[in-house]
């Protein structure tokens, strides 16, 4: 059963994964978006060009339509002719085409962003099998886009035919108008009815749009094993990361340990901690901390201590605050130097062969000893 669920894509893709398809192609689209678009930008292009169009196509058709019989035997005029003919149906259709082009990217720019690759366009053999296309004609997936464009046509030609059904008395009139005022009413028919699929296109595109995002997060979701063997191939194995952590640990604790021998005393919690520490007057600004551990670590340090002959005095709370608050390598906070003085003064009347004696109350605040907030 838990191989089954380690099979199961239940775990959302990761940020290699989604890169490694947008790589490929492999992004999320909305065609119902960019159809949209599309249709939107050239409807909007027509409105508001309508007459230089109208005038484009109008003398295109007057130039071509109109020739004679020598005009006919001539092939070269013909030629001349068809050329004009073309060049001002472009001139005509070149906003529309122009808009089109720059809606129907950035409708696929608003979803996934720009992505420009040449995988998609390498020569897959694989593709060629007509098995699995025929295959994927006659899959569940194929029945749902066939319902989905069903259901997308009768949406868009139900708002079509509602606003012609509200327009049905301007249409009839039509007929019995002029031909200079019939033109432009002409036109606002066709434009209401026009906004209307327009305004069933923005719904549909509107369903579409979060539906593909989600399909395609669907299917780029990964199994359990995927997730591991990838947190593998990025991160390395966890057992040799922790056997590097452990050999990283033990060459830190070797340094400390060769630095208990240059300290000048080490302070302790008799069962618990040590901690050497190290002053030099011309150097450092305040004592710094160049040992410290508990348990047997501790003792260590004590054995190494007593080996190189340095100092140990036992100071409980002082050990204990020191050992929570100062790491190795820093130097101990303002709050602590008035029980290190006394540590450090009673090491120098030590060593000067005098009579010391410890304090019976070490200068350490509460709230730095663990020992007396417990």
């Amino acid at each position: 059963m838990a191989e089954d669920s380690d099979l199961e894509r239940t775990e959302p893709a990761s940020e290699r994964k989604l890169q490694e398809a947008r790589q490929r192609g492999n992004i999320p689209r909305s065609r119902e978006l960019a159809t949209f678009a599309v249709l939107v930008g050239s409807g909007a292009v027509v409105a508001f060009s309508g007459a230089f169009i109208y005038e484009q196509l109008r003398r295109m058709l007057t130039n071509t339509l109109s020739f004679g019989q020598a005009d006919i035997a001539d092939t070269g005029l013909m030629l001349t002719t068809l050329s004009e003919a073309g060049h001002d149906a472009m001139l005509a259709l070149m906003p529309i085409m122009l808009v089109a082009i720059v809606a129907g990217i950035a409708a696929n720019l608003m979803i996934s962003g720009w992505n420009f690759t040449f995988e998609a366009l390498q020569l897959k053999f694989d593709k060629l099998n007509p098995f699995p296309g025929i295959k994927r004609m006659f899959s569940t997936h194929a029945l749902a886009e066939l319902v989905k464009a069903v259901l997308k046509s009768g949406v868009i030609a139900g708002a079509a035919i509602w606003m012609i059904w509200l327009q049905r008395y301007d249409i009839l009139s039509l007929s019995s108008e002029a031909f200079e005022s019939a033109m432009p009413h002409f036109g606002e028919i066709v434009l209401y009815t026009f906004l209307a699929a327009a305004a069933a296109y923005a719904l549909v595109a509107a369903i579409d749009v979060p539906f593909q995002l989600w399909e395609y997060a669907r299917n780029m979701r990964m199994t359990k094993e995927e997730v591991r063997r990838e947190g593998k191939d990025t991160d390395g194995d966890p057992q040799i990361k922790a056997r590097i952590r452990s050999l990283q640990r033990e060459q830190a604790r070797r340094r400390m340990m060769a630095a208990v021998p240059q300290a000048d005393v080490v302070v302790t919690n008799p069962l618990h901690y040590a901690v050497a520490l190290k002053y030099e007057d011309r150097r450092m600004a305040a004592p710094q901390v160049v040992a410290k551990g508990s348990q047997l670590v501790a003792e260590r340090i004590k054995e190494i201590a007593r080996e190189h002959r340095v100092p140990i005095v036992e100071a409980p709370p002082l050990a204990r605050a020191l050992h929570r608050h100062v790491e190795v390598g820093d130097t101990i906070p303002a709050t602590l130097f008035t029980a290190v003085a006394q540590v450090l003064a009673y090491v120098y009347q030590l060593n000067n062969q005098l009579e010391p004696s410890l304090p019976e109350d070490w200068q350490v605040p509460p709230e730095l000893d663990p020992g007396a907030r417990a």
